[in-house]
């Protein structure tokens, strides 16, 4: 998979393509469906597949002051994306400069003169251009001028008749529950980061942990989850279970008073290693409790021992497979898409 931050001057090869547009946070199966789509037409057309997609979110750019909301990281999204089969990635930096550009130079500039788009596919709610002048009936319009296809897909739902949608998935995981999230997306979704040094509380308790920082992801709701913690090693990710705390770690009596910015700390069962500086990734499986205050570290010990007890029962029962690229995945909701 190839990958243009620039939509200028792209090689032969990266041009003619059929195209998604969209910001495929969380790359759910809404948006597997879109990219389902556009391979069935590219293949009919013998054409190369592509996303179009823009960093940051533009809901970043317009409202910086919002909490953090991404469901994937970059990264994440680039691993994801390439997992489902798309040749080229184009991403396009949201600056002021994007964000006032007419949909009709969108169209002319970008979609034509740089992409040569065979064809576009779009959600059906697509608006683009200066203050969201462009619509589907508009890029319809405009394909008819230019010479490229188009295709509006409807908003795919769940066997259940619910909407796959990165508002749902990030209310479920707002509301402590992970395993409708990962109805949603059709895998578990993940924190990720550097793992940073902490004030080794748990490994005093018995419990070292991996620390990692939640910086722009979304924050979830503060708890206890059993988790699958996937590290880096060359070209693939090896996974361990475990059990992790979420949250800003409330005051304990005899430990001083808890940090205050949100932290995720992993222990992972039956491990054995450094991993200072190493690039984890975190799936959140099951919710266990929510984030307590205790009286005394000894009886934040016993609820440590209770708590991975659990998760312990929960990851031995759990269907899960990790040889999927992108991170472990529920099978059976994969096979559905």
């Amino acid at each position: 998979m190839a990958i243009y931050r620039h939509s200028t001057e792209l090689p032969a090869a990266a041009r003619g393509a059929v195209v998604a547009i969209g910001n495929f946070d969380g790359v759910h199966r809404g948006h597997q469906a879109v990219i389902g789509e556009i391979k069935r037409l590219a293949a009919g057309l013998g054409a190369p597949t592509a996303v179009l997609t823009f960093e940051p979110h533009p809901r970043r750019f317009f409202r910086p002051e919002d909490p953090p909301f991404q469901l994937t990281s970059f990264r994440l999204k680039l691993r994801l994306l390439e997992t489902l089969g798309i040749d080229h990635i184009f991403t396009l930096s949201f600056n002021r400069a994007l964000s006032q550009q007419s949909a009709e130079d969108f169209v002319q500039e970008i979609l034509v003169r740089d992409l040569g788009a065979a064809h576009v596919a779009v959600g059906d709610n697509f608006h683009f251009g200066h203050k969201r002048q462009g619509d589907v009936a508009y890029l319809r319009a405009a394909g008819q001028t230019h010479g490229f296809g188009v295709t509006v897909l409807t908003r795919v739902l769940s066997p259940t008749a619910e909407a796959y949608s990165s508002t749902a998935i990030r209310d479920y995981l707002k509301a402590g529950d992970p395993n409708r999230a990962a109805s949603l997306l059709g895998r578990y979704w993940e924190i990720e980061g550097r793992v940073q040094e902490g004030a080794k509380l748990g490994r005093t308790l018995g419990f070292p942990t991996a620390n990692i920082a939640l910086g722009e992801s979304l924050e979830p709701a503060y708890g206890v989850y059993a988790v699958r913690a996937g590290i880096d090693q060359g070209d693939s990710t090896v996974w361990h279970a475990g059990v992790a705390s979420l949250g800003v770690r409330p005051t304990v009596e005899t430990g001083g008073p808890g940090g205050q910015e949100p932290l995720l700390e992993v222990y992972l069962f039956d491990f054995d290693g450094d991993l200072y500086t190493q690039h984890m990734r975190v799936a959140l499986v099951d919710y266990l409790r929510p984030e307590w205050k205790f009286d005394s570290l000894e009886t934040l010990k016993t609820q440590m021992l209770e708590d991975a007890r659990r998760a312990r029962v929960i990851l031995a029962g759990e269907r899960w497979e990790a040889g999927w690229p992108a991170g472990p995945f529920l099978p059976a909701l994969a096979s559905e898409s």
